[in-house]
């Protein structure tokens, strides 16, 4: 479930009594770039005092000013641009910095979405904080539409193996409830370390090797191969490597709690898809 929690010392508490007119004209300092999309895809980024670093989506977005990134927040510069509204991320933002602004009286709405479906609900708060219900509640729906379509089509087919890179020094890969783990889920493939409690778990190379995956997904960064990223091709006695199934989807987009999001998961779905017809048609040992 989506824990929305709304600062009860200030005047968010009190929404329902400003118009939307009044909401439109909210000025906003947005503390992450997942939150920076949504907010441009309802239409409310030009509200948008403030945010922090890597909110480089739309390309609008890199023009507003940054004031901190997930390690710290520059308070002062928060206080002296008096926003209606910090929207903030409650894992992905400093707590001591969110707590010193709450002490300051400073309104402050959380968010953390955890399930792909959250998406949806966050960019209707967002529309619900902005005076852009309409907007958002087309942009969510649009969302859940696709997202419960891109399930219908993949998620109960026939599994494969799957090993996802997400780090290289040290090795780290997904599980548990993680947001990665939900997209692996949902395209009907299967997680090495599925059952692992952790959600972002510190992994062995030669474990991996010894688990064979069928898949690796290695994601990018702004579409690119990233140079310290491990050279799968040295053990090409993997399956993944042997049949030329390295996934390289764009991390900026199936990392960010967004929209954008979908348009990878539908192109790695239909990559593993790809992937799982080549192997039901190998002969069996």
């Amino acid at each position: 479930m989506l824990a929305f929690i709304l600062s009860l010392s200030c005047a968010v508490s009190q929404a329902q009594d400003i118009s939307n007119d009044d909401k439109q004209k909210r000025r906003l300092v947005v503390l992450a770039p997942h939150l920076v999309e949504s907010m441009f895809a309802i239409g409310a980024g030009e509200q948008i005092v403030a945010t922090t670093t890597h909110s480089d989506y739309p390309e609008q977005a890199k023009s507003i000013p940054q004031i901190g990134n997930y390690a710290r927040l520059q308070i002062e510069k928060i206080l002296q641009l008096r926003p209606d509204i910090v929207v903030a991320w409650r894992t992905g933002n400093p707590a001591e910095d969110l707590l010193r602004l709450e002490k300051y009286k400073m309104p402050v709405v959380y968010t953390q979405p955890t399930q792909l479906e959250d998406v949806a609900k966050e960019i209707k708060l967002l529309g619900e904080l902005t005076g852009r219900q309409d907007k958002a509640n087309e942009v969510a729906d649009a969302y859940l539409q696709r997202l419960n379509h891109l399930k219908a089509e993949y998620q109960a087919k026939q599994p494969v193996t799957v090993f996802y890179e997400l780090w290289s020094r040290p090795l780290r890969t997904v599980a548990g409830s993680s947001w990665l783990q939900q997209q692996i889920s949902a395209c009907g493939a299967t997680n090495i370390y599925r059952d692992l409690a952790e959600d972002y778990p510190q992994v062995s190379l030669e474990d991996v090797l010894a688990k064979q995956p069928q898949i690796i997904i290695q994601p990018s960064k702004h579409g690119q191969s990233q140079p310290d990223a491990i050279n799968w091709q040295t053990w090409p006695q993997i399956p993944a490597v042997t049949n030329d199934f390295i996934l390289q989807p764009n991390a900026d987009k199936v990392h960010r709690m967004t929209t954008r999001m979908l348009d990878e998961l539908e192109l790695m779905c239909r990559q593993i898809d790809q992937a799982r017809q080549f192997y039901q048609q190998q002969p069996n040992d």
